[in-house]
Parts: C-alpha cells; structure tokens; sequence
C-alpha cells in the first residue's frame, strides 16, 4: 500500500486542493494527515484561503481514503464537522518495515516513544526532513501551508518501506535508504 503522509494543513483551502492533487498524481492509497486540520493556531498567520468548513467538505468527499491524527490544535468540535475519526496516532506497515506516525508535539526526534518502529512520522514543527537516529529512520512531513525555517511545503510518500520527501510540486527533496 501506498502512504502519502501531510500535516499541519491549518485550513487551508488552498494548498489542500493542491494536496489532493498530489495524491491523486501519486497515486496513493491512503492519505494520512497528521493533525492541525482546520484551525492555523495563536501563534501562526492565517494561510492562504483560509476555509475551513471549505476544507471540512473536501476531506469529507474522500473519508474512506483517509487516515487522520489529531494535532494540538485540533478540537473537539472538529469532529462535529467531519465524517471521520481524529486518532492519537497509528502504526503502519510498508514493505518489511513499521512506521509510527504522530503529530509531533509529544513524540519526536527528541522524545522518541520507548517502543522500536523502523521508523516515526511526524509533523507539528513546520519543517520537512528525513533522518536517521541510531536504527530509528525520523521524518517531519513539514507543512503544506504553513512552513517554517526557509523550508518548503511539502508531504511525505511512504512505498514499500521508503520514504521520500517532495515538495508541493512533487519534487524529491530527500530519501530515507
């Protein structure tokens, strides 16, 4: 199965349409958003086309291809706007190996969970990479909306084990071995 993995959309009517092209053109099986759906946060700007009853409906359109963790600003009354379920977190397995995937504002590159994945998937800090971290491979699919530190918009495809890193053009950025 094929993973495309997008966190931090903060409503943005925007960049999920763009996103969801990339799914499409990808040809993913699954979409994973790992949190902070449709509110942009005290702390950020708004985003561009910033909709997120908008964003609400698109997500909604294609509920069965999703799998959605809940990020810190995700509410309770998100859900009451959405046709599918918010989660904690969640394994997956591709290829040989075991991903854990997170929003990132407790588990991380910093705060590694005390169970062994071959690799965790997170957003929350705005900021794409892949790296790795002793056997552990980490990755921070970044924002499509809203990233930080000079960083592109990006999202994360997840085939057979690998991860690759693109931008919100489909160009690789970096590749997990």
């Amino acid at each position: 199965m094929k993973f495309l993995i997008a966190s931090d959309v903060h409503g943005s009517n925007f960049y999920l349409k763009k996103l969801i092209e990339r799914f499409n053109i990808e040809g993913a099986d699954k979409l994973i958003l790992l949190g902070d759906i449709y509110n942009h946060g005290p702390r950020n700007p708004l985003p561009e086309e910033y909709e997120p009853m908008t964003v609400s409906e698109q997500l909604n359109g294609i509920k069965d291809k999703l799998i959605v963790i809940k990020g810190n600003c995700d509410s309770q009354v998100d859900t009451m706007i959405s046709e599918f379920s918010f989660i904690e977190s969640a394994v997956v397995v591709s290829g040989d190996k075991t991903f854990f995937l997170t929003h990132g504002h407790v588990y991380n590159k910093d705060n590694m969970p005390t169970t062994k994945f071959d690799g965790i998937v997170y957003g929350h800090f705005h900021t794409g990479f892949i790296e790795k971290t002793g056997e552990t491979v980490v990755a921070n699919a970044g924002s499509i909306s809203l990233p930080k530190n000079g960083t592109p918009r990006s999202y994360i495809v997840l085939d057979e084990g690998v991860l690759c890193l693109k931008d919100l053009d489909g160009n690789l950025i970096e590749k997990s071995i």
